[in-house]
């Protein structure tokens, strides 16, 4: 049994470094769609181009402390970047405290932040770029095997067999999808889709149905809302890559359980 201590402090400590991450993500979320590196220049303010200084850039309490505003030149500084900052803090935590002191959290916590800053990214451009997606399968590829080599414990090669064969079949479902509809989505939702399927299939074969599913049920929920709301046409290009990570999120965490109980009623 974990120990709750342990696993408390596992938590605080990912909470921390989700926050400096989401920092991070949020030069990524801006400057990776316009091709920009992510490391040079550093930061500034966009009015009067004065460089950010480093006391300016602690996540959150910065910008709090600033009233949201350049201290140079009083140019407001969008609430978005201590939401990130934040949001990914807590998706740390809550990612460290499902998964615990364990061989798979490294995985986890890269998914999450690639996560954030796809979906933002996509909701902005209608696009997953390629300089984030395509290097996430040989990291995912190398956390996941990771994980099944468990080295302070019993390997499991069986999940990374599966989680070869899940990235595989999600690739494969979407790129017929878009052969069948090519307006329906990108292929950029392809090949993340292979990304998603990769750790949906390490967990197992109940949490890739569901989380395919899932992605598919919450996408259309939305376009509904959207519809009713009259906040989009029929014709309305809706970005499906948050929906593809949120599907996936859900057949992680409770995919296998929802299965199993699916499975139980026949």
């Amino acid at each position: 049994m974990d120990d709750p201590a342990v696993t408390a402090i596992l938590v605080a400590a990912c909470v921390v470094v989700g926050l400096v991450i989401g920092s991070f993500l949020n030069v990524v979320i801006w400057r990776v769609p316009r091709g920009e590196s992510v490391v040079h220049p550093p930061s500034a303010c966009p009015r009067c181009g004065r460089a950010i200084r480093a006391r300016d850039n602690v996540p959150v309490v910065s910008w709090i402390l600033l009233r949201g505003q350049c201290r140079d030149c009083g140019n407001p500084i969008s609430a978005r970047y201590p939401l990130v900052e934040a949001g990914t803090g807590a998706l740390f935590g809550l990612t460290a405290w499902f998964a615990g002191p364990s061989w798979i959290l490294p995985a986890l916590l890269y998914l999450a932040a690639i996560g954030v800053a796809l979906a933002l990214i996509d909701l902005d451009t209608h696009r997953l770029p390629d300089a984030i997606v395509l290097p996430s399968y040989g990291v995912a590829l190398a956390l996941l095997a990771l994980a099944s080599w468990n080295p302070t414990g019993e390997a499991d090669w069986a999940s990374f067999v599966r989680c070869l064969a899940g990235g595989a079949i999600l690739f494969a479902v979407y790129f017929a999808l878009v052969v069948v509809y090519p307006a329906g989505m990108g292929f950029g939702d392809v090949k993340l889709a292979g990304v998603v399927g990769l750790y949906l299939g390490w967990y197992g074969w109940g949490a890739l149905f569901i989380g395919g599913f899932a992605a598919f049920l919450l996408g259309g929920l939305f376009s509904v809302i959207l519809l009713v709301l009259g906040r989009a046409g029929r014709k309305s290009g809706i970005p499906f890559g948050p929906w593809l990570l949120l599907g996936g999120a859900v057949g992680i965490a409770v995919g296998e359980q929802v299965w199993q109980a699916y499975v139980g009623v026949f």
